[in-house]
């Protein structure tokens, strides 16, 4: 099913992300984890990501296609931009098209492990949006991006940003998933300011529970995102007792979870990490399940 579809229902949707495992012995635990997850909390999709410089492209690929053709779930498989000349990446795209995929998440991506600044590849695409333009000239699918409610880390300020965010939409983008954060108020800014422009296409919140602080501290230098400082003070408190720190990242992303669904948002994208604790936690919250 296109995934622009579900967002036109009247309930939330809810679905989840993992990226791909490195051997074969965790794919087949990760495809546990998913069925596990599809059986206890039927998500409405799985998206799968795409390692650095597309170095994990062909887990992502099998992955995604089991999914969707094993576990009868809708799967949306991430494409980036980086170490892929662009007939490459029209190769990977008729692959995903070819086992019956519908949607594509366009990604710039990040630069490879080691290394600051994306390059991209000989005759590659240089930007999320040559590549949304380069999908919706030429694929029917159903095409989502990425937005940053607290701006891109590498665009100077919010007003940059937002033209490029703007740039998408002209581009052909079906739907948002935003950069996690930790505070709502950063999403409703971004959404206001996005309705005020005409924007009307689904922008979903991404949510990642907090379940290690070390972890989550990397996370939040690289992409950008900020904690609140009552939650900082919280998890450093707690920082040598994991299962504290699991349960106040648990109990903030349920709060942050029914706040947005009570402010009516399209639905909620989690970033799992590919633990399924957490999410099932703050899910099954949420559901009432």
């Amino acid at each position: 099913m296109r995934i622009e579809t579900l967002y036109r229902g009247r309930r939330p949707v809810f679905s989840f992300e993992f990226f791909p495992p490195k051997t074969d012995e965790a794919a087949r635990g990760l495809k546990d984890t998913v069925r596990e997850l599809r059986e206890m909390l039927s998500p409405d999709f799985v998206s799968v990501t795409y390692g650095a410089g597309g170095s994990t492209r062909g887990r992502t690929l099998e992955l995604v296609s089991r999914i969707q053709s094993e576990l009868a779930t809708t799967a949306l498989a991430h494409v980036t931009c980086g170490g892929h000349s662009i007939e490459e990446t029209r190769e990977v795209l008729d692959r995903i098209v070819g086992r019956g995929i519908q949607n594509v998440l366009a990604l710039r991506g990040d630069p490879p492990r080691g290394t600051h600044e994306f390059e991209p590849a000989p005759g590659g695409f240089r930007y999320a949006s040559e590549l949304i333009s380069f999908l919706a000239e030429n694929y029917d699918v159903s095409i989502g991006a990425a937005c940053y409610p607290e701006k891109h880390p590498e665009s100077p300020d919010g007003d940059e940003d937002w033209k490029w965010t703007m740039h998408k939409v002209d581009c052909g983008v079906g739907f948002f998933i935003t950069q996690l954060f930790f505070d709502n108020e950063y999403y409703f800014r971004f959404l206001d300011r996005a309705r005020a422009a005409g924007v009307e296409i689904p922008i979903v919140p991404g949510i990642m529970p907090i379940t290690n602080v070390a972890q989550i501290q990397r996370f939040t230098e690289m992409c950008g995102a900020s904690i609140p400082d009552d939650l900082q003070s919280r998890l450093q408190r707690y920082e040598g007792d994991s299962p504290t720190v699991m349960a106040i990242g648990i109990e903030h992303a349920i709060r942050q979870c029914r706040r947005l669904l009570d402010a009516g948002v399209p639905g909620i994208h989690f970033y799992t990490l590919n633990k399924s604790h957490a999410t099932r936690s703050v899910l099954a919250a949420i559901k009432d399940i």
